[in-house]
């Protein structure tokens, strides 16, 4: 049986762990989805939690979305091969598209690129954000039967402006998720 919640996150400067209840564990990840799996393997192996819920900012692909979102999906936007539709890894069983215990939510799309530029691809696909860590938190907790929730603050707009905007407001959607947090 579960032991609670545990935080995944990418950087304290997103969500500071200060404000965090005391019966809650945070993991600090790092940026990359390879560093989002070690966070969420070393989560899972240490706290055996009963849910997983992943905060971070994430750069809107759609006009008008802003503040803090649920997130119902999540897929990789990066994987690009001949051997497979796009966001599919090639000769793999597991799912190709992770859906959270929220309803409603939007769909993020992974990948271990900041994005800065429009894609069609996100359109076609129905992604509406992206971030560069929940798809790997999403598998991890689904290989581990542990369920996930997903929260977003939309910092940019994925653009030419979206890095030294996402600098300036990473740390802005911290209350509204700490408020989200608090009716879990």
């Amino acid at each position: 049986m579960g032991k609670g919640i545990v935080i995944i996150t990418a950087m304290p400067e997103e969500l500071a762990q200060v404000h965090i209840p005391e019966n809650i564990a945070i993991y600090y990840s790092g940026i990359g989805k390879v560093n989002a799996t070690i966070a969420a393997m070393k989560a899972i192996h240490e706290k055996s939690p009963s849910l997983i819920v992943n905060f971070g900012t994430a750069g809107s692909v759609q006009p008008g979305l802003l503040g803090l979102l649920p997130i119902r999906q999540a897929l990789q936007r990066d994987v690009i091969t001949t051997m497979a539709p796009r966001g599919h890894m090639p000769f793999c069983s597991r799912p190709q598209v992770y859906t959270s215990a929220v309803n409603g939510g939007y769909t993020c799309g992974t990948g271990d690129s900041f994005v800065t530029a429009p894609d069609p691809w996100f359109q076609e696909s129905g992604v509406e954000v992206v971030d560069m860590e929940l798809f790997a938190i999403a598998a991890v907790a689904h290989e581990h039967g542990v369920p996930w929730l997903s929260y977003k603050y939309v910092t940019d707009y994925a653009d030419e402006k979206a890095v030294e905007v996402w600098q300036r407001g990473k740390h802005l959607g911290q209350q509204q998720f700490l408020d989200v947090l608090a009716k879990l």
